[in-house]
C-alpha cells in the first residue's frame, strides 16, 4: 500500500528523520511554517525571497487540549470516533509554535513535555495510507 502525505510539502516522509517543511525570510531571518508565499509575514520587514528550511523534530508542549467529540468532514475520523490529543510545540530551535495531533497515550502530557515529531496514517482509503505529522512525548 502507498503512503500518501495528506497535505504536500508540508512535511518530509522520512520515517526515521521526519521533519516539518518551512522558509527562511532572505531579509529578515523570520521563519515560517506553513511556507511564507509572497511577502514575509513579519510586519517590520518587506522581504519577498525565501529560501527552504527543514526545522527541528523536537520541541516542547507549550499547550494541549484533548477533543471529546468527532470534528466536522472533511476531517476522517475512526468509526466509532476515539478521543484524541492536540499539542502546540514551541520548536527547541526556531521558537516557532506548530499544532499537531500527539500520538499515542496522551497520560504523560503536560505544559513542558519534551516531544518528537513522527508520522502516522491519518486515514486509509483505495489510493492508500494518508500520513500525516504527530507529536509524541520522548521516553
Amino acid at each position: 500500500m502507498s503512503h500518501i502525505p495528506a497535505v504536500e510539502g508540508w512535511f518530509t516522509m522520512d520515517e526515521e528523520n521526519p521533519r516539518l517543511l518551512g522558509n527562511r525570510c532572505s531579509s529578515c531571518g523570520t521563519v515560517f511554517f506553513p511556507k511564507a508565499a509572497f511577502f514575509c509575514r513579519n510586519p517590520s520587514c518587506d522581504g519577498a525571497s525565501f529560501e527552504d528550511v527543514e526545522l527541528s523534530n523536537r520541541g516542547r508542549v507549550w499547550s494541549y487540549t484533548t477533543n471529546h467529540y468527532a470534528p466536522p468532514a472533511p476531517y476522517v475520523s475512526p468509526d466509532p470516533f476515539e478521543p484524541y490529543s492536540v499539542a502546540a510545540v514551541e520548536l527547541d530551535e526556531e521558537k516557532l509554535v506548530v499544532l499537531g495531533q500527539v500520538e499515542g497515550d496522551a497520560e504523560r502530557l503536560h505544559v513542558g513535555a519534551e516531544v518528537e515529531l513522527v508520522l502516522s496514517t491519518l486515514f486509509s482509503d483505495d489510493d492508500g495510507d494518508h500520513i500525516v505529522w504527530k507529536w509524541k512525548v520522548v521516553s
